[in-house]
């Protein structure tokens, strides 16, 4: 993929395309990111344009070379990640007899890495040499979603890049670009965190049936009959995988209900505006941060494994109260 289809990552696109033209590559980087940002797209667009001889600061995207890189069989790029639990010194010493041999076809050989944070001591270790100095000018990419999570040596010898998660409209353009139908990547997008790999994952055969039942349970919750909190919880606490996309779409719906309590129309849940503009008209704008407030807590208690359903349970008991 060359650098022009890249979405999301404008700054570091232009980063490289700067290198390249100067000629002043770094031999090693460290790629740091939340998980489906598009860490590992932009590393191969950077060795594709490494490799292409047709432009000088990207990819021609047609040429046998970059048709290779982009189908992930080129024979000059290695490739490592995790495994089993670990990147081991065995994946190491392999790479390093790769890159010990000159390249087949391009100017230089390359390695993307995946889970760099996951290397063994020893396996870091023998690493050390191999990124301070490559074996002919080969270039080696680090991917990594926390940095803070390696050696310190290891982070020294090569030049950090930070991702930021991706917008909405973005997730929602590159799901489209992949032949979701626009209607379901609208509905996904919102609740991706920035990560085109989790939407991807969440099931879409049900999303949509969540969503329908999480407007129909807040709209219903009433302090007063206790069998709406519990009823609500009981549906969409299933599990915590579900109640995690259940909490993903309520602070998505409760962002968006704020953002229409305090006049603005911007929002990225457009399917849903009638129902979000009749929370919005219910709840003043200090009662709809206090319920995002809250959602956001459970979230953060789900994720430590508190019990799915009692902490929805509190959190539909709060909404009631706090929107009665």
């Amino acid at each position: 993929m060359p650098f022009a289809d890249i979405i999301g990552h404008d700054r570091v696109v232009e980063v490289f395309r700067r290198a390249l033209r100067s000629g002043k590559t770094s031999h090693s980087y460290l790629f740091e990111g939340p998980a489906g940002c598009g860490r590992k797209t932009t590393a191969r667009a950077l060795v594709q344009a490494i490799f292409c001889a047709e432009r000088e600061d990207d990819a021609c995207g047609v040429c046998a070379s970059c048709r290779k890189v982009a189908a992930g069989s080129h024979a000059d790029i290695h490739y490592i990640e995790p495994d089993g639990q670990f990147i081991k010194i065995e994946q190491v010493r392999e790479l390093q007899r790769d890159l010990s041999m000159r390249p087949y076809e391009a100017p230089r050989k390359a390695c993307i890495i995946e889970s760099a944070e996951r290397f063994n001591p020893s396996a870091g270790n023998s690493l050390l040499k191999t990124l301070e100095e490559p074996p002919g000018n080969a270039i080696i990419i680090l991917l990594t979603e926390n940095a803070g999570m390696l050696l310190p040596t290891i982070r020294s010898r090569c030049q950090l890049i930070r991702f930021s998660a991706l917008s909405t409209e973005n997730v929602r353009l590159l799901l489209e670009q992949h032949g979701m139908a626009p209607e379901t990547a609208e509905l996904l997008a919102p609740m991706s965190g920035g990560s085109i790999q989790r939407a991807q994952e969440l099931d879409n055969d049900t999303l949509g049936n969540r969503k329908d039942t999480l407007l129909a349970r807040l709209s219903a919750l009433d302090q007063n009959r206790i069998a709406t909190i519990f009823d609500a919880s009981e549906e969409l606490g299933t599990s915590r995988d579900e109640t995690l996309e259940t909490l993903d779409m309520l602070i998505s719906f409760m962002q968006d209900t704020a953002h229409l309590a305090a006049g603005s129309s911007a929002i990225v849940n457009a399917a849903v505006r009638p129902a979000l503009e009749g929370f919005a008209a219910k709840w003043p704008l200090q009662r709809t941060l206090q319920i995002l407030e809250d959602s956001m807590e459970t979230r953060r208690a789900v994720q430590r494994n508190a019990n799915s359903k009692l902490a929805l349970d509190r959190l539909f008991m709060r909404i009631a109260a706090t929107a009665c």
